[in-house]
């Protein structure tokens, strides 16, 4: 018996064709389309790879031309800043932007444009030898011109777009820069020869392969471009073999018919990738283009910029690993002495020579950078202790103190170190660069030839400096100052005979400010003048509430060293009618330092109106007899550090005791401050000195409590 055999049902065999019909249509309708696309790709990527490969070239061309047109820039600020350019600013250009061109001009132009003057310099080193025709200036101010049309009336400099042209057999980066004015203007125009090697290393970075340069204009522009002369004929081409997308598509018809989705996802995950390869090309192109502007022309140290840069990575180094880095700022002292004695060029000398000697004492890791002038820097990374940038700062310290030969002289300058430390004081680089140049701030302001740390009080010192800048100007307009007095005694008997007035500042949020935190800083901001102006003329004022009074006014050296301070000394007393006799200026021994010869003379002239004279603070400075015997003092103050220190037998008492008898001697009025114990007046009296002064006898005090006070002192001698 055999089996059954199954056969296909006649509705089997009627609906089974017509269904499979549509699908076999639909499988090769997908096949087709799937086919017909891969044609089209394999058709179109070359030709897509070609553009973006010319593309891609054209674009690091771009930027390292743009590279050259920032040096030029940069060039002409330095020489120019914000003026037009003129002759005397062509020259300096020209020296800067030398090194970086094969060729460099400045041309004059008239209100039409015209070119009326010019002034070329051929490159330096070994680069090769280029020249400005007319012909070139006149394509580059034809571009000019009409950028400036383009831009309107109100440009003034505008850069033209930098380009590649064929000029003297070579292939040329052109840059220029215009200026246009209503009477005239100038164009600055520089050269710089590329090579077929330097643009071999461009398109070897961007990984274009069988890379050429050829004469005449180039068959396929998908390949490359043209590089014409100034006339616009196609001199040379650049070109290249694209990368191939593959001539064989079976496996991709494949995928695309059992998976298209797959397909499109994968080349949108290649498309992504290479996206992402060519973006980081590009970055490290431009990082390499950009760091052709981040070094110093004359000692070819880094500049400003690449110090920040090295500064954040080593700050990062410092986050990962716990080390930590010293930042330091250096200042030549004496170094505009140099300048002024030989010379700009012999200053230039002397940078070179300092950077090199400071690079003798840098280890490979550190950097050293100029930021111009006379300013330099350094990052001492790696550092386990402040002690070890103490030591690097003493060592450059020794260093540049040793003479240096320029120009067959020997020069002896110094150097002032401010030294900020990550991460003790700040871990960012704006906060540690601003700490470390507030502690140079401070070296030099210690005497200078020296190194000084970054502490914490430097930022009150900060903060104050801030506050005299902003708000005391205000303060001396607004009369917001107030004058304290602080009597003075004759020592043999119980009567004031003088008040010397003393500033201060009552600051609406800071409350009473002490003279001592404010006066120093308004020397350095230069409002010392309208304070002492206003201290004299409201002493004046006050002084004549208290007849036969004198009234003693410190006088800083700034003020006293102006030309018109007699004057205006005289003005004063004119305008608030207070008698010359009674004023008494104190002057300090730094008024007579530096011109004895002017001082004498203001002084003189002082003396002629009535005014009284003090040295004050004697013993602490010079102290020299000299002083005494040359100028015109009515009286010495004796400073209170010897008061301070001293004992009935010990070392102050025997130069106080010297200093009383020698201002005896010379009939002058001797004045000590600063008294404070019964001891201490006793003492001074046995010694026949003639005034006293300190808290023990009366401490300073308003104008009103001294009408009080004054007027029991009478009321008492009355009864």
């Amino acid at each position: 018996m055999h089996a059954p055999t199954l056969q296909p049902s006649p509705a089997t065999r009627v609906f089974l064709p017509r269904l499979l019909w549509p699908l076999v249509a639909l499988l090769v309708v997908i096949v087709a389309v799937a086919t017909g696309a891969l044609l089209w790709l394999s058709r179109d990527a070359g030709r897509a790879a070609a553009i973006a490969a010319r593309d891609r070239m054209q674009a690091v061309i771009g930027m390292q031309l743009e590279a050259y047109a920032q040096t030029m820039e940069a060039s002409l600020r330095a020489a120019t800043g914000h003026e037009p350019i003129g002759p005397a600013q062509t020259g300096a250009f020209l020296a800067l932007a030398r090194p970086h061109f094969d060729a460099t001009g400045v041309f004059a132009l008239d209100a039409e444009g015209r070119i009326v003057g010019a002034e070329v310099a051929r490159g330096a080193g070994l680069r090769p030898v280029l020249s400005l025709d007319t012909a070139i200036v006149a394509d580059l101010l034809g571009r000019a011109l009409l950028d400036a049309q383009v831009g309107g009336a109100s440009s003034v400099r505008r850069m033209t777009p930098p380009k590649l042209a064929a000029i003297d057999g070579r292939i040329v980066a052109v840059v220029a820069i215009s200026e246009r004015h209503a009477d005239g203007g100038a164009l600055a125009v520089g050269l710089r020869a590329m090579n077929r090697d330097e643009l071999a290393a461009l398109a070897i970075d961007q990984a274009i392969g069988n890379f050429m340069v050829g004469e005449g204009p180039i068959d396929d522009p998908t390949r490359g471009f043209d590089i014409a002369a100034v006339d616009g004929q196609a001199v040379y081409h650049v070109a290249w073999t694209p990368e191939r997308a593959g001539t064989s598509r079976s496996g991709e018809v494949t995928m695309l018919v059992v998976g298209p989705a797959v397909l499109a996802l994968l080349l949108l995950g290649l498309a992504i990738l290479h996206a992402r390869r060519v973006s980081t090309e590009l970055a490290k192109t431009q990082e390499h283009v950009q760091a052709l502007a981040v070094s110093d022309p004359l000692s070819g140290l880094p500049n400003r910029l690449l110090f920040a840069q090295r500064l954040e990575q080593e700050l990062a180094r410092v986050g990962r690993t716990g080390e930590g880095l010293a930042v330091m700022f250096l200042d030549l002292d004496r170094f505009k002495e140099v300048n002024d004695s030989f010379g700009h060029q012999a200053g230039d000398e002397l940078i070179k020579a300092v950077a090199r000697r400071l690079m003798t004492h840098l280890r490979g890791t550190d950097v050293l950078a100029r930021f111009g002038g006379d300013e330099f820097a350094i990052i001492q990374p790696g550092l386990k202790s402040a002690d070890g940038a103490e030591a690097l700062a003493r060592r450059i310290l020794e260093a540049i103190a040793e003479p240096f030969e320029i120009e067959h002289n020997a020069v002896t300058i110094g150097v002032s170190i401010g030294i900020a430390l990550a991460p003790e004081d700040a871990l960012d680089r704006e906060t540690l660069m601003r700490l470390a140049d507030t502690a140079l701030y401070q070296a030099k302001n210690d005497g200078r030839n020296r190194h000084s740390f970054f502490e914490r009080r430097m930022d009150e010192a900060i903060r104050m400096r801030k506050l005299v800048s902003d708000d005391l100007r205000d303060a001396i307009s607004g009369n917001l100052l107030d004058l304290h007095y602080q009597p003075i005694f004759a020592a043999d008997r119980d009567e004031v005979v003088a008040l010397e007035a003393l500033v201060r500042w009552r600051h609406p949020e800071r409350g009473l400010i002490p003279p001592d935190r404010f006066v120093a800083m308004a020397e350095q901001s230069g409002l010392i003048l309208p304070l002492g102006d206003w201290v004299l003329r409201r002493a004046c004022l006050d002084g004549r509430r208290w007849p036969g009074l004198r009234i003693a006014v410190n006088v800083s050296p700034i003020q006293f060293r102006q030309r018109d301070y007699v004057e205006s000394v005289v003005r004063i007393l004119q305008e608030t009618g207070f008698e010359p006799t009674r004023l008494e200026l104190e002057l300090t021994e730094g008024v007579v330092v530096e011109d004895a010869d002017a001082a004498e003379a203001a002084m003189m002239r002082l003396r002629g109106q009535g005014v009284n004279l003090a040295l004050d603070d004697f013993g602490t400075g010079y102290s020299s007899l000299i002083y005494l015997r040359r100028f015109a003092f009515d009286k010495i103050k004796i400073d209170r550090s010897f008061l301070e220190s001293m004992e009935a037998t010990g070392e102050s008492a025997i130069l106080v005791h010297s200093i009383v008898h020698l201002g005896r001697a010379l009939g002058l009025t001797v004045t000590a401050e600063g008294v404070e114990t019964k001891e201490q007046q006793r003492f001074l009296q046995s010694l026949g000195c003639h005034q006293l002064q300190g808290y023990l006898l009366a401490r300073p005090m308003p104008a009103a409590e001294i009408d009080v006070l004054m007027r029991a002192r009478r009321q008492a001698g009355a009864a």
